[in-house]
């Protein structure tokens, strides 16, 4: 059975169905293809930090009424370096941008409920099994869904399926190169029925290691603590994490609200990326491509504004037969995308423990903790690249 369309998109993340909706947007007709279905895709807990970019594109799509309601903004963030605190101020460093915390499984919720009310075609449950004809102009894209096989042809395909995706795996061998870290701790997160007790985030180091105060909600709070990579959630009880938690964040004159915790994981911290994110008629956004450690908030927000330039390149193709920035594509996301490796790395590398407490090293993290107290560059230099630095 033989489906046609102009753009073939693998996965219904906040990369493809932020595609689907930009080309329908310019009269350009899409199917996404998702092999999970649409109630997980709904309630998988991921990230929940929104640049300005995101919100302000979540807008201009109609698609952000729930978020103008429940969403949270942010205009700053407390850093802390055992009990010593220092606020970042966006709004007044960045000309009034700030974050929304939002959960993305509430974004792809709308998304996807946008999406399908505008006759966008999503097959949930369809698993992408072989792309063909990259090099052609006319990719076809097999799939099998409820144990029967079909194929999808179009004009281009946008792999938007993930690291562990068939997109990456289809481009050519030797056509990028990879960069990959593994930082050597991971974070144990957990989610609590408490209310926050803090208005704003706060990355916390302490010399027991690295927390961090998060919220989903006004009723819902979201923390985390640095752990060992080989740690497992079965030796952390929920005594001993709102213990940690309290130690690693504490200030004088403050208290961490305690509740019931509803769900733990621990999460490795690694960086990847490919230099090279299209070949052919395939290009790659999110996931597929690049993944950053959580510390900086940057992984649903790069991944749409990969998507922005992917949008743009292909409204440029079919309004005027031009293909140039579709071959620019790669060189327009990598110049945004190490940019957030290099943020991101570096407040993971500041608020982590990785060296003995008092050593050179730690002194020197500390010092960088405290030029952020005394210059209004560094300050601003923080909040440029938290809030999201302006689509270019």
């Amino acid at each position: 059975m033989h489906h046609h369309t102009r753009i073939g998109i693998i996965g219904a993340g906040p990369a493809g169905l932020t595609l689907a909706l930009l080309l329908q947007r310019s009269g350009i007709p899409s199917v996404i293809l998702e092999n999970r279905s649409r109630e997980y895709v709904e309630s998988r807990v991921r990230a929940g930090l929104l640049e300005q970019n995101t919100v302000d594109l979540l807008r201009e799509l109609g698609a952000a009424n729930r978020l103008d309601v429940e969403g949270l903004e942010h205009h700053g963030v407390i850093l802390s370096f055992n009990g010593q605190r220092i606020r970042v101020p966006f709004d007044e460093l960045t000309g009034g941008r700030g974050i929304t915390i939002y959960g993305q499984q509430e974004v792809l919720k709308d998304l996807i409920a946008t999406a399908l009310d505008r006759g966008i075609e999503i097959f949930f449950e369809a698993d992408a099994t072989l792309i063909e004809g990259i090099e052609s102009d006319q990719p076809l894209i097999h799939f099998a869904q409820n144990g029967s096989e079909y194929t999808l042809s179009c004009d281009f395909v946008a792999g938007c399926d993930g690291f562990h995706g068939l997109s990456r795996k289809t481009m050519p061998a030797g056509s990028y190169r990879e960069f990959r870290h593994e930082y050597p701790f991971s974070w144990l997160g957990i989610l609590a029925n408490v209310a926050p007790s803090s208005d704003e985030l706060i990355y916390a180091y302490h010399e027991r290691g690295f927390a961090l105060h998060s919220l989903r909600s006004n009723a819902v709070s979201r923390l985390y603590i640095q752990v060992d990579n080989d740690d497992k959630i079965e030796a952390w009880s929920d005594e001993r994490i709102w213990e940690e938690l309290s130690i690693r964040l504490s200030t004088e004159g403050w208290t961490l609200e305690r509740g019931p915790i509803f769900e733990k994981s621990i999460t490795p911290m690694r960086s990847f990326m490919i230099d090279n994110m299209q070949h052919g008629r395939l290009f790659l956004a999110g996931d597929a491509a690049h993944i950053v450690p959580p510390t900086g908030g940057k992984g649903l927000n790069l991944a749409v504004a990969d998507i922005r330039w992917l949008a743009q390149a292909l409204v440029h193709f079919y309004t005027t037969q031009q293909t140039d920035l579709l071959e620019q594509y790669s060189t327009n996301c990598l110049r945004r995308i190490w940019r957030a490796q290099d943020f991101s790395n570096f407040m993971t590398r500041l608020f982590h423990k990785e060296v003995e407490h008092g050593s050179f090293e730690n002194l020197l993290q500390k010092a960088k903790f405290d030029y952020i107290g005394i210059s209004k560059a560094q300050a601003t230099t923080i909040a440029e690249n938290y809030v999201g630095i302006a689509h270019v």
